[in-house]
């Protein structure tokens, strides 16, 4: 449904995007997820046709609209910001792509109401922007998305303004609504949590470059750069060296083969276990989640390690434990080499052995 291939952007000499490839399919929803600055909403303004791109190609549907301006592309964007005109009401605010298309005024209210019931809001119609609350209001802008049958739609940030509770309803009422009409959907955020919940695939961005692509599983499970592995979801990060087929982790030899020299090693807070006999560090502060507490463990070297434990072992502030790892994930030159499961080859290393 949707194609980019090598689409670049620069600003003032600096790239805000450079050579973006990749593809969504038909009714596929897919996130681009990064940090602030990262070229996602440049990324979607391009495909919107909002800014132009310097290079590269944009197709819908096997049509090449990259020379297309915004409003004879096949698209509808929704805004963070909603962007409904305050002077109209809610249903002049919906109908208005339909109007400017011509369309006869049956059909408008017709096609109007049944997209203003699609997102819940049948009976709002005769309301003004200032009379709803931030989610209604977001609600309007995606009806007035809807409305006029886009192939693909775009959503920058949508739900940020909105308070956490609000946001999770709406991520829910969208990827019920997006899979029923089977919509073509591209959702920029910076939240990871929001990219894990909606997307079929996330597209994760670090200073205008893609640097991987596939489901959230896949993402979190086997990141292929130490930026995607340090932006979704929390690791504990060690950088060692691997001498002889082994490395240090805080006094624990690990057997990693064929992979000598520097190697960052990480950890994800879940994958930590209790030691059955040592100490080398002190919980620090210990978070109740619920069904999980949040350990704090600050190292005998001075580092601070999170583990995320059942409530069975949490430890109280003060004591003193020992972690082991259960999965370490192997990084050289800020990309994934491997991965380690230590298991019976975790050994104590003895006293003497210096630190990494």
């Amino acid at each position: 449904m949707l194609d980019i291939a090598a689409l670049t952007k620069t600003f003032a000499g600096s790239a805000a995007v450079e050579e973006a490839t990749f593809s969504v399919g038909l009714g596929e929803l897919v996130c681009l997820l990064g940090p602030s600055g990262c070229g996602k909403s440049t990324l979607l303004r391009m495909i919107a046709g909002l800014t132009g791109a310097d290079s590269g190609r944009i197709g819908i549907d096997g049509k090449d609209v990259t020379q297309l301006q915004a409003n004879r592309r096949p698209t509808a964007m929704v805004f963070q910001s909603h962007a409904l005109w305050n002077h109209m009401s809610v249903a002049q605010n919906v109908a208005f792509g339909l109007r400017v298309q011509g369309l006869p005024r049956a059909a408008i209210a017709e096609k109007t109401r049944a997209a203003l019931n699609l997102v819940g809001l049948n009976g709002f119609g005769t309301r003004l922007p200032a009379q709803l609350s931030g989610g209604q209001a977001q609600r309007v802008a995606l009806a007035r998305c809807l409305v006029v049958e886009p192939k693909v739609l775009l959503m920058d940030e949508p739900f940020s303004a909105l308070d956490a509770h609000l946001r999770k309803n709406l991520r829910e009422e969208l990827k019920l609504l997006q899979r029923r009409l089977k919509l073509t959907t591209i959702f920029v955020t910076h939240d990871q949590e929001e990219a894990m919940e909606l997307a079929d695939r996330i597209v994760v961005m670090n200073a205008g470059r893609i640097e991987q692509i596939g489901p959230p599983g896949n993402l979190y499970l086997e990141p292929q750069t130490l930026q995607v592995a340090q932006f979704i979801g929390n690791m504990n990060r060690f950088d060692a060296a691997v001498v002889n087929d082994r490395a240090d982790w805080y006094g624990h030899s690990i057997a990693i083969a064929g992979a000598d020299g520097p190697i960052t090693l990480l950890c994800r807070p879940e994958d930590l276990r209790a030691a059955p006999d040592g100490a080398f560090g002190t919980a620090s502060r210990v978070i109740d989640l619920g069904a999980l507490l949040k350990v704090s463990l600050i190292t005998d070297t001075g580092d601070q390690l999170t583990w995320l434990c059942p409530r069975a072992d949490a430890p109280a502030v003060g004591a003193r434990l020992a972690l082991t790892p259960a999965r370490l994930h192997l990084f050289r030159g800020g990309h994934r080499i491997g991965t380690v499961l230590p298991g019976p080859q975790l050994l104590r290393m003895p006293k003497e052995t210096a630190w990494c």
